[in-house]
């Protein structure tokens, strides 16, 4: 006997949600950026901010609303980037650079691949 999918309705937003605070600049100022419901899970808030979707990103904040909690996920993303651009060798932008320099929970700086002298 097959498995019968539940006739019970999942709940999207029994999950964590990611929205980042970013910064347009003293005339605008900062502001929570207006985002996809689809578009608000870790792995694509990353993706975003490694491929310039959000410029001067201030803070990041994690929720789940039926959960009933929320927290300052700033410094998690910030290790995830410099995680991501270290394992990847990827470029950050200076503004996304200076946010994870500002906000990871160590220090960050890649290494460059530069060749040894006199090795063969």
């Amino acid at each position: 006997m097959g498995h019968a999918p539940s006739i019970v309705p999942l709940d999207r937003l029994d999950r964590e949600i990611y929205l980042v605070l970013e910064d347009f600049g003293a005339r605008a100022g900062c502001s929570w950026r207006e985002t996809d419901e689809q578009d608000t899970d870790l792995k694509t808030v990353l993706r975003d901010l490694l491929s310039g979707q959000y410029a001067y990103p201030v803070r990041i904040v994690a929720f789940n609303a039926i959960e009933g909690w929320s927290r300052d996920a700033t410094e998690d993303i910030a290790d995830a980037l410099a995680d991501l651009a270290a394992l990847e060798g990827l470029d950050l932008s200076p503004a996304l650079e200076a946010f994870v320099q500002a906000n990871s929970s160590r220090p960050f700086g890649l290494q460059l691949a530069l060749p040894l002298r006199g090795a063969a």
